[in-house]
């Protein structure tokens, strides 16, 4: 296959860097050299230096013989120029990131489709939705959906105190809870492990379990975590992100958004009907606290710089908040966030690169999801009548072992496989893999 990034920024990397691994052939377009050096040392994946709104430019990169062009550079209206020319040269799909919301209507949409731009995605959009999920679980450290909640993935980090530490998987399951609640991964010092029967559950572990919708609420019993609803959510920072935030949680909550530019707050206070916009340097705790940071169950870190977010953060933890969400732009920081206390990330640009990179997967794909700090994603796959794997039961599938058939969706019915369980046509598998397990999954789900 046949891919054309335009941007190589940190969405266009890691497309590139994801696709990488699978030995696609991927062309990548930038207008900064020293950015695409670093991609070329880093990365086996051709780079192109130049405007990809040049025709020049997208013929130099065979755009016409594109199964897919991407655009996702920073500028919203060089990514539809781009993308229009692409499709015009021949490229089969093409996709653009947007910024306004205006785009994202459904029926401007439809405009951008009748010129021949097959989707659109919207970073900050995606990510409100994420963080609204989050605040409706408080909970977990993350949360993933399939099928509108038919099966949830959930993250938790485990202390010393909880029941499960210092305990072999293989011995929990003379617990009932376990025949609808799997744990599919765990974060150990920054490495992801898919479990076995034979793993240790340590302190500390970064755990991710999966269940049914009823199960959720006896996973928080089962580890005997603390509830909390909350009610009041301070929001810093005022850009794009923090706008459509804090407009998804204005009905259900109560909101202060806090940023230090005047007129932006007035820009905002006037397209917030619910939300108590105030002007003030967020990075002055006192004036946090002046505002009502201590009467807050969640705070959500939206600025532009990350090292800001992390340590606003930290310090709302520090002042009793209980549940602290931070946006991180810097790759390098995502692994290291949970483990100093910041409850739970958030990244527009994997969150945007997970949307993308559902389309461009072999076999019949439904959704696919990655988890900030793993290196893991989720893939759903529908089972056709091609596919050799409703001919064994999952166990003598050869299945990686960097890879973990998590759950299956068939119908109405939802089940948490073992072993024995055999795929049937028309299930829904929610697969969890690592990067290398990626080749020989296309193989056998194509």
């Amino acid at each position: 296959m046949k891919i054309v990034i335009a941007g190589a920024g940190d969405m266009g990397y890691h497309l590139a860097e994801q696709l990488s691994y699978e030995n696609q052939d991927i062309v990548l377009i930038d207008l900064d050299k020293d950015i695409l050096d670093n991609v070329s040392s880093h990365l086996d994946v051709m780079t192109l230096l130049g405007d990809a709104t040049s025709f020049e430019i997208l013929k130099n990169a065979n755009v016409k013989e594109a199964n897919m062009f991407m655009a996702v550079t920073t500028s919203e209206n060089s990514n539809i120029v781009a993308a229009l020319l692409a499709k015009q040269l021949g490229a089969k799909r093409v996709i653009a990131r947007v910024r306004t919301h205006d785009y994202l209507k459904p029926e401007h949409e439809s405009y951008l489709k009748n010129l021949g731009i097959d989707n659109i995605i919207s970073p900050s959009n995606l990510c409100s939705g994420e963080i609204y999920r989050m605040i409706k679980n408080s909970t977990f450290t993350d949360i993933f959906e399939f099928e509108g909640g038919k099966l949830n993935v959930v993250g938790l980090i485990l202390d010393q105190y909880c029941s499960l530490v210092n305990r072999k998987i293989a011995d929990m399951k003379d617990n009932p809870i376990f025949e609808d609640v799997k744990i599919i991964a765990i974060v150990r010092d920054q490495i992801t492990l898919i479990p076995r029967g034979n793993t240790v559950i340590r302190n500390n572990d970064h755990v991710f379990f999966i269940s049914n919708k009823k199960a959720v609420s006896s996973i928080v019993d089962l580890l005997g975590q603390q509830k909390v609803i909350i009610n009041n959510v301070m929001i810093i920072g005022g850009d794009d992100m923090a706008f459509t935030t804090a407009l998804k949680l204005e009905n259900e909550y109560r909101v202060t958004l806090v940023h230090k530019e005047k007129e932006r707050c007035k820009w905002l206070s006037e397209r917030l009907t619910n939300t108590l916009v105030i002007n003030g340097d967020y990075k002055n705790i006192e004036l946090l606290i002046e505002e009502g940071l201590e009467e807050m169950e969640a705070f959500i870190s939206l600025t532009d710089s990350s090292e800001t977010n992390i340590i606003t953060s930290l310090s709302a933890k520090n002042h009793g908040v209980y549940k602290a969400i931070a946006h991180v732009d810097t790759r390098e920081y995502i692994h290291i966030s949970h483990s100093i206390g910041v409850d739970s990330l958030i990244n527009k640009k994997l969150v945007a690169a997970n949307q993308v990179t559902r389309f461009l997967r072999k076999g019949t794909v439904e959704a696919i999801s990655g988890i900030y700090g793993v290196d893991a994603e989720f893939i759903q796959y529908v089972i056709t009548k091609n596919n050799r794997v409703t001919r064994k039961s999952l166990k003598d599938l050869h299945f990686p072992d960097t890879a973990i058939v998590a759950g299956v969706i068939r119908g109405e019915e939802v089940f948490i496989p073992d072993g024995e369980f055999i795929l049937q046509l028309q299930d829904k598998a929610i697969v969890l893999a690592l990067p290398g397990a990626k080749p020989t999954l296309e193989k056998l789900f194509h």
